[in-house]
């Protein structure tokens, strides 16, 4: 291939990448049902992965050994992981004294992720990547990656359950007291993840 082959090939390239980019701006994914993710499937504590923070820092999620960890992976193009922001920075602030931590994961691109950030004054730590972040939520048993969705952990780092599509406050209260009483060595895993699934069934859907 001539060398001006060799650029009509990587043009149509970039285009159809920023096409893809844009399609999914404008077709951002539809809210998925409420649903806890099969713990089967799931790492039984948090896995062991780096990525780089809002400075460029790289962090663990053992960074915030001891806190019981409300780990949500999002992207700026996805409408629901966007509405579900405000509630993420009021979880942060009543929330962080009883011991859990908002930790953002954002497949996106950098620049797109810092710009929305600011926008928004998200107070919680951004922790973001491209295929990193999607290799992070293959070490914690996510294989089919729909957004958002939601790691909750206990203070030991053991993951009580992963919820797939937008959370609702009512939602983040049954899962959150749960996690308070596996801490509390008042429920199992097992009974806390039972009490999770039966209880976000009974909830009204929107």
């Amino acid at each position: 291939m001539n060398m001006r082959g060799i650029v009509v090939v990587a043009v149509a390239a970039l285009a159809a990448g920023a096409g893809l980019y844009a399609y999914q701006q404008r077709n951002p994914p539809v809210p998925l049902p409420a649903a806890p993710i099969p713990t089967a499937k799931l790492a039984a504590t948090v896995p062991d992965f780096s990525l780089a923070d809002r400075t460029g820092q790289m962090r663990s999620l053992h960074d915030w050994h001891g806190k019981a960890l409300i780990v949500n992976f999002w992207a700026t193009w996805c409408a629901p992981c966007r509405k579900e922001i405000p509630l993420l920075q009021k979880l942060q602030r009543e929330r962080a004294s009883e011991g859990f931590q908002v930790v953002g994961i954002a497949a996106d691109f950098r620049d797109k992720v810092l710009a929305y950030a600011d926008e928004m004054k998200i107070e919680y730590p951004l922790l973001i990547g491209e295929q990193e972040a999607l290799d992070a939520a293959a070490a914690f048993g996510v294989e089919a990656v729909g957004f958002p969705f939601t790691i909750f952990t206990d203070t030991r780092g053991r993951i009580v359950v992963a919820h797939m599509g937008q959370l609702t406050q009512a939602e983040a209260d049954l899962i959150l007291g749960t996690v308070r009483a596996v801490d509390a060595g008042q429920q199992t895993l097992e009974q806390a993840r039972a009490h999770i699934e039966s209880g976000l069934a009974d909830l009204p859907q929107a």
